[in-house]
């Protein structure tokens, strides 16, 4: 007769385990409803359970409270690998929402793994890559001018959602009037993506640089209007006074 192997216990607090415990929240409070209703802001195909952003953020707070105390970075990207190759949204973002909770531990590896999650496709819609990106790698842009030159070749990647995030990543930064030379170049690299989902986020970059410095995004433009896509301009410009 067969012996039976001995089944492991699921080690307390263990990136499993607080995965196997997302999972099980998401679950508990799936609306099918609002997951059918949750597609009409995604042209691409999304796989939901229909939460609200805010209970998604109380689970992921929720977990990161039981975990904090036994954990660091590590354990953190554990979890990321765990729940970002995950089809569901929400799942994704728990991932993420407690990744962040471990800013202060970020260095240049995490520009580096948040690439490879992008290459291969683990944030593979809008909403997921505009959750990390922009707190995850603007206080690293800010800190690594190497960096800054690194992130540069995202703009020409074949990858969507790696050419998004070079936009959106900036977005903190451009808000505070930071690196507005990076910003400037990363957003002229763009002009050419020709893709509705980057050229937004680039008006959105452009967007937020003009809050700091409105003559100088307005030079920008006046510059290099006929490059511009009709997208872009049109994000780019919604702060304007109206005789402008």
């Amino acid at each position: 007769m067969t012996k039976k192997k001995p089944v492991r216990p699921r080690k307390a607090n263990s990136p499993d385990e607080i995965a196997r415990k997302a999972i099980a929240a998401l679950k508990s409070k799936a609306d099918p409803e609002r997951a059918v209703q949750a597609q009409r802001y995604f042209k691409e195909t999304v796989t939901c359970y229909g939460l609200a952003s805010d209970d998604v953020r109380e689970i992921a707070g929720s977990l990161l409270r039981e975990c904090r105390p036994d954990w660091a970075l590590a354990q953190a990207v554990e979890l990321c690998e765990i729940l970002l190759p995950n089809r569901y949204l929400e799942a994704k973002s728990v991932g993420i929402l407690i990744l962040l909770g471990f800013q202060k531990e970020f260095g240049p590896q995490v520009f580096s793994l948040i690439r490879k999650w992008l290459g291969r496709d683990y944030l593979d819609n809008w909403a997921s890559v505009d959750i990390l990106c922009p707190d995850a790698l603007s206080g690293l842009l800010e800190d690594h001018a190497g960096l800054r030159t690194k992130i540069r070749s995202w703009t020409a990647a074949s990858n969507r959602w790696v050419r998004r995030a070079s936009a959106v990543s900036f977005i903190k930064l451009a808000r505070r009037g930071k690196c507005l030379d990076d910003v400037y170049s990363q957003a002229r690299r763009l002009f050419g993506a020709d893709d509705d989902l980057i050229e937004k986020a680039n008006g959105w970059l452009l967007r937020e640089a003009g809050k700091t410095d409105m003559p100088r995004l307005e030079a920008f433009l006046l510059k290099l209007g006929p490059k511009i896509p009709r997208t872009t301009l049109r994000y780019a410009i919604e702060r304007f006074p109206q005789d402008k």
